[in-house]
């Protein structure tokens, strides 16, 4: 395709409006991505009846009345219990920090996976550099 000189390729940039129209959306993204993160890794310390209906709440997305209504308790309940759920695995992780263990591990084996990409390196230089990223990780645990 040839573009003419004198034609001008329009541009779409995200206005002012537009950024803050979709940040919401963007922060209510990462608390997602955040609460999943924190049942996978401590949502067997819930209780059963907590795990149902935060899952209910988190993953099938289902509003507070129709939990509430499915289980037969106030929708302010189903409120609290989720809220209580959510600062109990947040303290959990505030503890015992699996969640950012597991990050920086997972971008440590990243550079592991770099590096065995690099074909510039001699066996020696990457067996170094991979035996002290691991030794990095053995460290994190």
């Amino acid at each position: 395709m040839i573009i003419n000189k004198n034609e001008r390729v329009k541009k779409k940039y995200l206005t002012r409006f537009g950024f803050y129209c979709i940040l919401p959306k963007v922060i209510a993204m990462e608390r997602i991505v955040e609460q999943g993160l924190l049942y996978d890794f401590y949502g067997e310390l819930l209780t059963d009846h907590q795990k149902q209906i935060y899952k209910d709440a988190v993953f099938e997305d289902l509003s507070l009345g129709e939990i509430a209504k499915e289980y037969g308790i106030s929708r302010q309940g189903v409120h609290d219990l989720i809220r209580r759920c959510d600062n109990t695995l947040q303290e959990y992780e505030e503890k015992l920090h699996l969640i950012q263990k597991f990050m920086i591990i997972r971008n440590k084996i990243s550079k592991i996976d770099e590096l065995m990409k690099n074909e510039e390196l001699s066996r020696q230089e990457l067996i170094g550099e991979i035996r002290q990223i691991s030794d990095g990780i053995l460290e994190e645990l």
